[in-house]
């Protein structure tokens, strides 16, 4: 790996962490829909504000969302345009593979079942 493949890997890096939290990840699906006001997720999350704001600002360092500023609100909105996609290609993968456990699943119990003995 070179230099600058490095860097790339180390960038990437850097955002896919910032996803990786439960909060932020619903946050940016939020976002998807549409700009939001930091207010809406302190109410649909249940936790304070500076919590929210933590997120926020690790999904802003991160490059992936953008803040206006407008009176006392603060609205957010996805900057980063390919996400929708991306974390839609991974739901999709994640329903897939969870429906497969589950044939598996029901496959190896139905083939495990102990048949009880019948009543005369």
């Amino acid at each position: 790996m070179n230099d600058e493949q490095k860097v790339l890997i180390e960038a990437k890096t850097e955002i896919l962490k910032a996803l990786a939290h439960p909060t932020r990840l619903y946050i940016i699906e939020e976002l998807a829909r549409g700009e939001q006001c930091v207010c809406k997720f302190v109410e649909a999350i249940k936790a304070d504000f500076s919590t929210i704001s933590k997120h926020l600002a690790v999904l802003k360092n991160a490059g992936l969302v953008e803040v206006e500023k407008r009176g006392l609100m603060v609205f957010y909105r996805l900057r980063m345009q390919c996400l929708p996609a991306f974390l839609n290609c991974i739901g999709r993968e994640v329903a897939e593979n969870i429906k497969n456990r589950s044939r598996i699943i029901n496959r190896q119990h139905r083939h495990n079942k102990v048949k009880e003995p019948m009543e005369a």
